[in-house]
């Protein structure tokens, strides 16, 4: 695990070139405490920082092929590096390293993009190319590992992180306004557009190509469904429990110690089961609250005594919660509100106490089932024969009613296609009320329209599985794989996600929805596979999310006095209707409403703000 930087040349003076490169390193040593090294040419400057896991003494980068005309930077892991290395090596390559990094630039030379086909892992990476002036670079099936990349005019910067383009010369720092509106909705930027103008991530399953200037890119994978109606639960749980075991021998290959996040539900159980088959002295790590109906560090200290493997628990409190949210937003690059990103953060510091890479549950929800809005398709099955026109008229006297009123949301959203009434079951805000929490009134779309594509291609599947894609697409990728990276790595710890495995994927993709969820039950062969190595009680827990006291804390005078302080400055005058979120934040310390998810978002995007906008 690591971090690059790099640019094309928009200058000949070579000593700047080296002095920028270096100082966009420097923006992420995070990601990289143990090596720096560095490459710079007539076309390129590259830079990167390293996080030593295999290969200890000789995987540097970048990386060079056996005639030095290509260079590589590389962060991630490849699963599968030694069966490809071995292929490569009898097609005649000759590597210098032991390293998985060499077998990206290897098979890039032998087999170009199909390349792809044959990679197990998390990775990005970007391929110099000094004969033909050729930038190339790809990101992950999955999206796991991040690639960002500024183009403005001739200036062409990428790397691992955003706030390394701060000190090149020839970025212009410019807030991406247009975007306010989404991320009000959704939480994040649910597309390929950033909070900076000018700056991108590259899609997952992507690849760039770079060159005279022109930039390509194209897609190297499709995911598609390939239900299996015919075969049995039973089937499809010891294929789970097979390909799983598989996944995890893959994701544990390493140089250094590995340990494990364990949160007591059955997805990190899960993975914490299989590591401790290997290895029984494994480490795991866990973190609470000191109010203790929030906290599941029971659940998972009880787990660790009964499995037999140490466990290292965190427990936070309101004032190290608070004090550490400007961070890190900072961290994040863009604003993201999830209050789990905050607990995180303070769980991978602690596991980098004791280790330099740790096993997470990631995935397991999107991929098979997890999230309890995914029953609600099987709530609306019966209602949904009612003629639409019904529906709709249903709906829309509904609309008139109080909120409060019994049955008022199942009318108005049994109206709704899948598309319309789409994303974890609700919006932050609607596109109806973020135009009130804005100060000047926005032109944006509705936010279906982000999700929509994805829908279309998922057209014919049932509603259940439409849900999953899009998550997959959407949400994983622009919110929980953001916040799993990004807070590993501000500690410098590599995180794993072994459920987010291409073979894990084959086996989710051929599933039936009925062995998915029902009205009683998500992750239902998910649950029976883990059943066969966890307790009862771990296997059939429901998943709860990971909660926190945040609801409370924004009630009590200290805290309410801290946001209220951020609801009237400069920045939320500058952006929002202060009335209008004051009303918010004061109706929800008084009780009249729950309202702490719109409060954190705004919040969370003012100290963001006031971190890249204003102090730096």
């Amino acid at each position: 695990m690591c971090g690059f930087v790099g640019f094309l040349n928009d200058t000949s003076d070579i000593e700047l070139n080296k002095q920028s490169v270096r100082q966009m390193a420097d923006k992420i040593t995070h990601r990289g405490p143990d090596d720096d090294n560095y490459y710079v040419d007539e076309g390129v400057s590259i830079g990167f920082r390293r996080l030593s896991i295999i290969d200890l003494q000789g995987g540097a980068q970048p990386i060079f092929n056996e005639d030095g005309t290509m260079v590589l930077v590389f962060n991630g892991e490849i699963y599968n590096y030694q069966t490809i290395r071995t292929e490569l090596i009898e097609r005649g390559h000759i590597f210098k390293t032991k390293s998985d990094s060499e077998v990206l630039l290897h098979g890039y030379e032998e087999y170009g993009t199909k390349l792809f086909d044959k990679l197990r892992g998390m990775f990005a990476f970007v391929i110099w190319d000094k004969q033909t002036n050729t930038l190339f670079g790809a990101r992950d099936i999955f999206g796991i590992k991040p690639f960002f990349y500024y183009k403005n005019g001739d200036t062409f910067l990428f790397a691992s992180e955003i706030k390394a383009f701060l000190p090149h010369p020839s970025f212009k720092k410019e807030f991406n306004k247009e975007r306010l509106p989404e991320y009000l909705c959704f939480e994040y930027i649910p597309s390929e557009q950033t909070m900076f103008k000018n700056v991108f991530k590259l899609p997952p399953a992507s690849y760039f190509i770079l060159r005279d200037g022109k930039l390509e890119i194209n897609s190297y994978f499709e995911m598609k469904y390939d239900i299996d109606d015919s075969k049995s639960i039973e089937y499809f749980e010891n294929l789970i429990a097979e390909t799983f075991s598989g996944s995890v021998d893959a994701h544990g290959v390493s140089d250094v110690e590995v340990g494990c996040f364990l949160s007591g539900g059955v997805d990190s159980s899960y993975v914490v089961a299989e590591v401790a088959k290997r290895n029984n002295s494994v480490k795991t790590f866990s973190v609470g609250f000191a109010e203790e109906q929030y906290s599941e560090l029971p659940f998972a200290e009880e787990f660790a005594k009964t499995v037999g493997v140490a466990n290292y628990a965190k427990k936070i409190t309101a004032d190290e919660y608070f004090d550490i949210a400007p961070t890190v937003q900072y961290y994040m690059d863009e604003p993201l509100p999830n209050p789990s990103a905050l607990p995180l953060f303070f769980l991978a510091r602690c596991a980098a106490e004791h280790v330099k890479v740790v096993l997470s549950g990631e995935g397991a929800d999107e991929l098979f089932g997890g999230y309890h809005y995914y029953v609600e398709p099987l709530d609306f099955e019966n209602y949904r024969k009612i003629p639409k026109p019904i529906r709709k008229v249903a709906a829309l006297a509904a609309r008139a009613l109080p909120r409060s009123v019994h049955g008022r949301r199942f009318l108005v959203r049994g109206a709704q296609d899948i598309e319309e009434r789409y994303i974890r079951n609700n919006y932050v805000f609607d596109y109806i009320e973020r135009e009130h929490v804005l100060k000047h009134k926005s032109n944006a779309p509705n936010p279906a329209a982000f999700t929509k594509p994805y829908f279309d291609k998922a057209k014919g599947l049932d509603d259940i599985t439409k849900m999953q894609y899009a998550d997959i697409r959407v949400w994983m990728v622009h919110d929980i794989l953001v916040k799993a990276d990004r807070m590993s790595m501000a500690s410098s710890l590599e995180l794993r996600v072994p459920f987010l495995d291409k073979e894990v994927l084959k086996v989710a993709l051929s599933i039936p929805s009925k062995y998915r969820v029902s009205k009683s039950n998500t992750k239902i062969v998910l649950r029976r596979a883990a059943a066969r190595q966890l307790p009862e009680k771990t296997s059939g827990m429901r998943k709860k999310g990971f909660a926190t006291p945040l609801n409370d804390w924004l009630r009590q005078d200290k805290f309410y006095n801290r946001v209220k302080a951020s609801f009237e400055s400069d920045i939320a005058r500058e952006f929002f209707d202060v009335d209008y979120i004051m009303k918010l934040l004061n109706d929800h310390k008084a009780g009249r409403a729950k309202n702490m998810k719109k409060i954190w978002t705004i919040y969370s995007f003012i100290i963001w703000y006031e971190q890249y906008f204003v102090k730096n």
